[in-house]
């Protein structure tokens, strides 16, 4: 048997914040031919009180899946998002689901802000149960390691009549091979035990960190040389497919350019890789004819100028 070592907070909050967390457990993967195969969903807190752990988030998402993919056997990773806040304020959830587009996943995140909230309890049971029955997690007879990071501040609320509560989730997601690590960010009394409860009856972990904590972000004297050269490997990049899908990868090569040079240099570090992609998820003509050569017989596929 291999092993693939556990993916504890460890992964979330050391690359996040300043925090060191003990990992005392592992996750046996069966023996196989096959990369690991690893499924994450982060199911963030999006109130008020939680902009400092967002603006984290979205500085280091690339650092989280460069973790992941530092294990080995060198693991092929997905993720999927959802945040949530309360019945009352703008949405209650907003969910992303799982994919391998890791690019996709960033460009969500980029979209979530913290407002609403100031009632202490939150939409959790809510936000876990469609995060362990509406994402779309492999199968679970296939030898996949899943897990849920729940990120927040707040206890749930429990007198929702139609919540489904959480002690109902985790066995749902234990059932399903779903591992849930829960993370306390501050310290109202009435979340810890609940938090606790949700890791134990899950077989995850618990931690507590400070209400915003401290972004950890180590720029290199090379940040600015990958940001060049990842400009330059953005510029081969040739969109093809329907229209959606030309615009979506634009959109990604948009982002890729407005990001901060320590993100670039993360992102270009997980694209080179996973297989050396310039942008994640199809639509990089150059690529994906490498894996499927038929696409340039599609006429009806290839962009405007240059293949028809």
């Amino acid at each position: 048997m291999k092993h693939l070592p556990r993916l504890t907070l460890v992964l979330f909050v050391s690359a996040v914040f300043a925090v060191n967390v003990p990992t005392t457990k592992s996750a046996e993967v069966p023996q196989s031919h096959e990369k690991p195969q690893v499924e994450v969903v982060f199911v963030l807190d999006s109130t008020g009180s939680m902009g400092g752990l967002i603006e984290g988030a979205k500085q280091k998402i690339w650092a989280i899946a460069n973790e992941i993919i530092s294990q080995k056997p060198t693991p092929e990773v997905r993720m999927g998002l959802l945040t949530y806040r309360d019945k009352g304020d703008e949405y209650v959830t907003k969910m992303f689901d799982i994919t391998d587009d890791i690019d996709a996943i960033y460009g969500h995140l980029q979209t979530i802000t913290a407002g609403g909230g100031g009632d202490e309890p939150e939409s959790v049971n809510q936000a876990l149960d469609e995060a362990v029955n509406k994402m779309k997690w492999s199968p679970k007879e296939k030898e996949v390691y899943r897990v849920i990071f729940l990120v927040g501040d707040a206890p749930p609320h429990m007198d929702y009549q139609d919540d489904v509560k959480y002690p109902v989730t985790c066995k749902i997601a234990v059932g399903n091979n779903i591992i849930i690590n829960t993370i306390q960010c501050g310290s109202i009394a009435s979340c810890t035990p609940i938090w606790k409860e949700i890791a134990l009856k899950s077989e995850g972990e618990f931690v507590q960190m400070s209400q915003t904590g401290n972004v950890v972000v180590i720029a290199t004297p090379f940040d600015k040389e990958i940001a060049e050269e990842t400009a330059k490997l953005n510029a081969t990049v040739i969109a093809y497919g329907s229209r959606t899908q030309q615009a979506g990868v634009a959109e990604k090569l948009s982002v890729s350019r407005s990001m901060p040079a320590t993100t670039n240099a993360d992102r270009a570090q997980f694209n080179n890789a996973t297989a050396g992609r310039a942008v994640q998820g199809r639509g990089d003509l150059l690529y994906d004819a490498i894996e499927d050569k038929s696409l340039l017989e599609k006429t009806e596929q290839l962009p405007e100028s240059g293949f028809r």
